[in-house]
């Protein structure tokens, strides 16, 4: 199973649509794989074309998002993969701290996916949680690219979490 981890799109605020080379690895998932968003998207019309084009999408609101949006995702989701558990939220605090917070809010879960802050991260905490973002395909802030996440869930493992980049995409 393939999931493609993105968060913090901003659409149509900070770009009209989300990158081709995005679109395309949406489109090439396979009938058993999922996309997760991890908030702020901005526009309800990504969250429906993204599930027009996905096999599966499992999203979360964040902090931009709207009463549209806010009705139809939650503020944190929740679901099992490939024998992983797993959870998705937008918000996570300061770095300092993030692994043990989040292992304390989370302690039956295997991967946690977050956004906010537009910086990839990849950690995991003393318990074993697993810690992701993948950054913003549409706002890169003070990063040196704009990005997202690929990875696998094979035998009840997180395996091949990449960080893609994407350059000058304005």
């Amino acid at each position: 199973m393939r999931l493609l981890i993105l968060s913090d799109t901003h659409v149509p605020v900070r770009a009209k649509d989300l990158p081709a080379p995005l679109w395309e690895a949406v489109e090439s998932l396979g009938a058993d794989d999922l996309v997760v968003h991890a908030g702020d998207w901005m526009d309800p019309g990504l969250l429906d074309a993204l599930e027009a084009r996905a096999p599966r999408v499992v999203g979360v609101w964040g902090n931009n998002d709207g009463p549209d949006l806010r009705g139809r995702l939650p503020e944190v989701a929740r679901f099992e993969a490939g024998g992983l558990r797993f959870a998705v939220t937008h918000e996570t605090g300061a770095a300092q701290g993030r692994e043990r917070r989040m292992a304390a809010r989370f302690p039956d879960v295997d991967v946690l996916v977050f956004g906010h802050s537009h910086i990839p991260w990849d950690s995991t905490a003393p318990t074993g949680l697993r810690l992701l973002n993948p950054g913003s395909p549409t706002d890169r802030r003070r990063q040196p690219t704009h990005t997202w996440m690929t990875a696998a869930v094979q035998e009840g493992e997180l395996r091949r979490v990449d960080l893609v980049h994407l350059e000058n995409l304005r």
